[in-house]
């Protein structure tokens, strides 16, 4: 599983540097190779096999972060980059029997700690929980995205969208992820399900604010609030809930992946 966790920190470090706006083009892929190039050496891994498939896992990075941005620029094209993502994935997983077990400082350093549970962890294990990690953040936001503008959940442009009456998602979404996976590993899985609970009795009373809004324009009243606004409830509705299962999911998949290492 050395080669899964490579790829979840690459794509990981690569989409953390595209969340920063002012970041150009280029710096997104070269964070990521810069993260493989580390990995590579950190964990000891330098078999032909090994190579290849880090070449491999530069490539599927610096296309996913092209892909994405190109998509995010043109208001169009959201399924190539989360055809790369899947299919890459799924590609490096199937792959993954031919690269060497972690090695090298990640477990000089695991041995050393004075942390007991890191100590208890293979090299394998720690990267691949560190890659998760690092997705749950920026990657997981990038793939909620993509999938919103896909269905139609969210518009292209600077037209008003469901968000605008949904604040935070962008920080919520992360912290309920890791919330999510870090309750799972620990084995709290009854835990994990209130905190998804919790967002929806969050959320409830502005969704209850814009249902008030749709019947009072229903009546003839607010119409200057929903001519302003120019989303309705059933857009929010969509956006909120489509949002909401696609963040559980991405949360949820790297916990069914984390009991594979």
């Amino acid at each position: 599983m050395s080669i899964v966790a490579v790829l979840l920190l690459a794509v990981g470090v690569a989409d953390l540097a595209r969340s920063v706006r002012t970041a150009q083009a280029w710096i997104p892929p070269l964070t990521g190779l810069v993260a493989v190039v580390l990995a590579g050496i950190l964990a000891d891994l330098h078999t032909v096999a090994d190579l290849l498939l880090l070449v491999l896992v530069v490539a599927l990075t610096t296309v996913w972060s092209a892909l994405a941005e190109r998509a995010r620029r043109r208001e169009r094209g959201e399924a190539a980059p989360l055809l790369v993502f899947g299919l890459g994935l799924a590609a490096v997983f199937a792959l993954a029997g031919a690269a060497s077990p972690a090695g090298g400082e990640v477990v000089r350093w695991l041995r050393w700690t004075d942390i007991p549970h890191l100590q208890d962890l293979s090299a394998d294990r720690f990267l691949l929980l560190l890659g998760l990690v690092l997705v749950q953040l920026s990657t997981g936001n990038e793939l909620v995205r993509l999938i919103l503008v896909s269905v139609g959940a969210m518009k292209p442009g600077e037209q008003a969208q469901p968000s605008d009456s949904l604040r935070g998602g962008r920080l919520l979404g992360p912290l309920e992820r890791l919330f999510i996976l870090g309750l799972g590993l620990s084995g709290q899985l009854t835990a994990a399900s209130l905190v998804i609970a919790a967002k929806g009795v969050i959320r409830f009373p502005e969704l209850t604010a814009r249902s008030g809004l749709a019947a009072r324009t229903a009546r003839g009243e607010g119409a200057l609030q929903a001519e302003v606004s120019g989303v309705g409830i059933n857009e929010v509705t969509e956006y909120f809930l489509v949002g909401s299962f696609v963040s559980w999911l991405v949360a949820m998949a790297g916990l069914a992946l984390s009991l594979l290492a």
